[in-house]
């Protein structure tokens, strides 16, 4: 098997298992809802846990953390499988879970904003940026209440350190980079709350 060929597959595979969207799947079975048209309308971790409670919560950031972390040992095995020694078969599978969340072919392209799915994917392929990012960020969710702050601050980090920790990593350097704009952009109305000061805090419940 080729390189092209590989990266080509691992990026059909990544796409492919992002595209299941746990959260609409857990809500469909436990709420009996379309989660996209209650709270935030997100299909995510945190609408899940306001709309539907932490048990259902729980499951979804399980799913969207196993989507980023099988998508990227999926195409690791197989680089290993055919003797590729090349890490953009695993940054391409990592960005296409990521596309796949936010979105799913299966859910006619309307998923969620791809924060843990992103970090989860950055952990597989780094984990001291990865880890670094996620301490970082569940710190100012903690000390906040405001999810949303905490993923953009960690998005902006994961950036930082891709430049200063794996400068010389094009590939690498270029994922984290899409990655972190993506996030913020996909969190353009939370960052226009949070400055009026109306963002939604952890905990609080879905109207």
């Amino acid at each position: 098997m080729t390189n092209t060929l590989l990266c080509i597959i691992s990026s059909l595979v990544g796409y492919l298992l992002g595209s299941i969207s746990t959260s609409i799947l857990v809500a469909k079975t436990m709420g009996k809802i379309d989660i996209r048209e209650h709270g935030s309308g997100n299909a995510g971790a945190t609408n899940t846990l306001r709309v539907l409670g932490k048990k259902a919560a729980i499951f979804v950031v399980l799913g969207d953390a196993l989507k980023g972390a099988l998508s990227v040992l999926i195409a690791n095995l197989l680089c290993v499988w055919f003797n590729i020694d090349n890490s953009l078969p695993l940054y391409l599978a990592g960005f296409f879970a990521v596309i796949g969340h936010n979105f799913p072919l299966y859910f006619g392209f309307k998923g969620g904003k791809g924060v843990l799915t992103s970090i989860v994917t950055i952990l597989a392929l780094d984990v001291k940026i990865g880890l670094i990012a996620l301490v970082f960020a569940l710190v100012i969710m903690a000390t906040t209440k405001y999810v949303s702050l905490g993923s953009c601050l960690g998005a902006v980090l994961v950036m930082v350190l891709a430049l200063i920790l794996r400068w010389g990593d094009v590939y690498f350097i270029a994922l984290c980079l899409i990655l972190g704009i993506l996030v913020l952009v996909k969190h353009k109305s939370n960052i226009k709350r949070l400055l009026n000061g109306t963002e939604s805090k952890l905990g609080s419940k879905s109207k």
